[in-house]
């Protein structure tokens, strides 16, 4: 292994003995200076930076980092535990962002980390994908870990967690930090297109494979040759085209429609969905095999009610943003205000989060929110837990089945929807395509 550098701009002792212990087969040079650490770059090239100091005094620093792709990483250490400060720096840039007093294994940690990413690495880019998933809570910044591992393998990744919580951006990181980011990543829903046009969408098709296909069109496997292909809500993909996709994964190989032969592909597969697969299969809506097929490396993303710290951070990104392209005048929020977001369930998650902000962007006039200008959405709701078990309605009190309720359920939304199935799949917070395998299963077709 080459020896690596690396340049400390701190004026702390301590925290340089603390370096030497963190990264012994390193090369260190130190400065207690910014305007010498710049000077210093030019003479050493360092594989990795890091510098002690806020937005402020570090900004020259990041600026230099963020010229050029062989620019070395930067990893910042503050004075402070402050959310801004970390956002603000991480937007800037920086890899990773520590506090003092920095703990000598989260320091071996985050040398580890940032130091792969260097310019002598060339199979690998300097800019962290994951910086733009933004996260201080130690579960997110674990997926971001293992994300970050398996995507250096050609693994098949299934990604799993609530709406909203963020699974696309993953399967983007994953891409683009991988061996194929120079390939297309290609994405499809797969409960956004109808169940008889999706294998066409996936496989493809040759002239005359059904009545409208009067000319050939490649699919969506085809389309990401050399690249990764994103196929969200896998568990709403029919019999059929499970059966198929299990074809591709096993021998590489799809079969467009109309065509007499098979067709290799080069691709990587990540399938995410919010539902219970294995509940799938034992209902017999999802195949066994497939689901291990693509169950080789699971990452779960947890819901932002298991990570209120990352309310603050992801809201004022979400605020900065707004700023940019609006003018938004609101500057921060008030601990009253953050208060009540954390006792919210957020059974939207992220998104919506995103909501509540462009929501205030619209009506707050003031600088800092206040717990007044938050939405009643957000005010009245309580925590599931905060309901005591005896002002909660029983169930068993009408007497009925889980299989009458269930179908007296069915048909009240039925009802209230006229018939329409994509409303009462709303109205039951549900998929259309289980709504109408519970409605064949009730004869209410």
């Amino acid at each position: 292994m080459n020896l690596q550098t690396l340049l400390l701009i701190s004026k702390d002792s301590e925290l340089r003995q603390l370096v030497e212990a963190a990264a012994p087969q390193t090369q260190i040079h130190s400065t207690d200076r910014v305007s010498e650490g710049l000077s210093l770059c030019s003479e050493i090239s360092p594989d990795l930076i890091i510098g002690e100091g806020n937005p402020r005094t570090l900004a020259p620093l990041l600026e230099y980092a963020s010229q050029t792709p062989e620019s070395p990483p930067v990893l910042a250490i503050g004075e402070r535990h402050s959310v801004k400060d970390a956002v603000e720096i991480m937007r800037a840039g920086a890899v990773d962002y520590l506090t003092k007093p920095v703990l000598p294994e989260d320091l071996q940690v985050a040398i580890a980390q940032a130091l792969p990413w260097s310019r002598k690495v060339p199979s690998v880019s300097p800019h962290d994908p994951f910086v733009s998933i933004i996260s201080i809570s130690s579960q997110m910044n674990l997926m971001k870990q293992l994300a970050k591992e398996v995507a250096a393998t050609d693994a098949t990744v299934l990604i799993t967690g609530e709406s909203g919580t963020g699974k696309e951006l993953f399967a983007e990181a994953i891409h683009r930090c991988s061996l194929r980011a120079g390939g297309p990543l290609i994405t499809l829903n797969c409960a956004g297109i109808p169940e008889n046009l999706l294998e066409a969408e996936l496989f493809g098709y040759e002239s005359g494979a059904f009545t409208d296909a009067k000319r050939s069109k490649p699919g969506r496997f085809q389309m990401a040759e050399g690249g990764t292909i994103f196929l969200d809500e896998i568990g709403e993909m029919s019999p059929t085209a499970q059966a198929k996709l299990l074809r591709v994964l096993e021998n590489h190989t799809i079969d467009p429609l109309g065509d007499t032969r098979s067709r290799k592909v080069n691709i990587r597969i990540i399938a995410a969905t919010n539902e219970d697969l294995l509940a799938h299969i034992k209902a017999g809506r999802f195949r066994l095999d497939l689901y291990y097929r693509l169950n080789v490396y699971q990452l779960r993303i947890p819901p932002l009610r298991e990570r209120l710290e990352d309310i603050e951070p992801i809201l004022l990104i979400f605020l900065e943003r707004a700023k940019q392209e609006r003018g938004c005048r609101i500057r921060a929020i008030a601990p009253a205000a953050l208060a009540v977001l954390q006792n919210h369930d957020w059974p939207g998650n992220v998104r919506e989060l995103h909501n509540v902000v462009e929501w205030l962007t619209i009506t707050c006039k003031a600088e800092i929110i206040q717990p007044a200008h938050l939405p009643a959405s957000v005010q009245t709701a309580l925590p599931t837990d905060c309901l005591s078990q005896s002002s909660k309605p029983s169930l068993l009190a009408f007497g009925l089945s889980f299989q009458e309720m269930e179908q007296q359920m069915l048909e009240e939304a039925l009802r209230k929807s006229s018939g329409n199935v994509s409303e009462a799949s709303r109205l039951l917070k549900m998929t259309r395509n289980t709504l109408r395998y519970r409605m064949a299963k009730y004869h209410l077709q």
